[in-house]
């Protein structure tokens, strides 16, 4: 087998893997309770999280075989291998609008990253670390914010995977700075620089889970999988000097790309939010009208708090003479 055609496999089974995952995450999500910390108690979180591992390693092994303009875009396929997916073990439909959005979503993200020019040599500048971590975490927690203030439950996950997305581009690049200081054998950073991957990895796996609670599979899914790459290509273009292929008119397509590639994203939303059941609502109180009380109710309605002790004190004893009554009627028809 060629190397090219070994990282197109390694591709296809880490995008089956991610997948996988994602489809585990959103039934957690669905089933599970105990906010932000129930899922850490679910065996099979933990399997997704094994999933999510699988498939990051085969997505680097891919880098070893092939180039990044074929690897970066067959990452994509996620979520087309996701919906199918989920159709056949969750029992889950797709619907004609599910494809559209998806294909229009992974087709604009594949074209944009197609058109991304390679990557240089240099890598990330010592004294741009500290800034470009501080402003990643602005952006996390800007968007966690954020999604507290939104009631829909989709846009809510949409706003939510944007912040896991953002989470793991960063986690993609200190990765990338990590590896270049190993090589480089200029470890004295490195510790700082595998605690953002680890910070920026974490954040991101729990923010993709939180996100699928109550929003479904599709869009938060279709939002992870184009924000992801696209904050890393953002920072390779604005940090590391990297740009599109075919200069001004790469620039373009490129642009409509990713107008391409959010009006997927658009589509899976406005479908998953018509199909999101209301939540559930609390009928309004209303006060008690003389007419709901019966006569004892009445005498106790305006009664102090000394009365109702009195009152639930004789009806207790009340009680339990009726029982001594019942108890001893009993006995005596017995004895007879």
């Amino acid at each position: 087998m060629s190397s090219l055609a070994m990282s197109v496999l390694l591709c296809l089974v880490s995008a089956v893997c991610y997948a996988g995952a994602a489809i585990v995450q959103e039934r957690v999500a669905t089933t599970s309770g105990g906010g932000a910390c129930g899922p850490l108690r679910h065996a099979s979180w933990w399997g997704a999280v094994g999933l999510t591992g699988v498939g990051a390693a085969l997505h680097v092994l891919a880098l070893a075989y092939g180039p990044l303009s074929l690897v970066q875009p067959l990452g994509a396929l996620t979520i087309v291998f996701a919906l199918p997916m989920a159709a056949v073990f969750v029992r889950r439909p797709v619907g004609a609008v599910g494809w559209r959005g998806a294909l229009l979503a992974t087709g604009g993200l594949a074209a944009l990253l197609t058109l991304t020019g390679p990557p240089r040599t240099e890598s990330l500048d010592r004294t741009a670390r500290p800034v470009l971590a501080a402003a990643g975490l602005g952006a996390v927690v800007a968007l966690t914010l954020a999604a507290r203030w939104v009631h829909r439950p989709v846009l809510r996950g949409v706003v939510l995977a944007s912040a896991a997305g953002v989470a793991f581009g960063l986690a993609s690049v200190f990765t990338k700075a990590a590896a270049e200081d190993w090589t480089s054998h200029e470890t004295g950073s490195l510790p700082l620089v595998l605690a953002c991957v680890v910070f920026f990895a974490s954040a991101g796996l729990l923010l993709s889970q939180s996100s699928y609670r109550g929003a479904g599979l599709a869009a938060p899914l279709a939002t992870l999988t184009v924000v992801n790459p696209a904050v890393a290509a953002a920072i390779g273009i604005t940090v590391l000097g990297e740009g599109f292929r075919h200069g001004l008119l790469g620039g373009v397509l490129a642009a409509v790309a990713g107008a391409v590639a959010a009006s997927g994203v658009i589509t899976l939303t406005a479908r998953d939010a018509e199909r999101a059941p209301p939540e559930a609502s609390l009928p309004e109180p209303r006060g008690f009208a003389p007419d709901d009380l019966g006569p004892a109710d009445r005498r106790l309605s305006g009664a102090s708090p000394l009365r109702l002790r009195r009152a639930a004190s004789n009806a207790g004893r009340a009680g339990f003479a009726t029982c001594d009554r019942r108890a001893a009627a009993h006995s005596s028809s017995s004895g007879d």
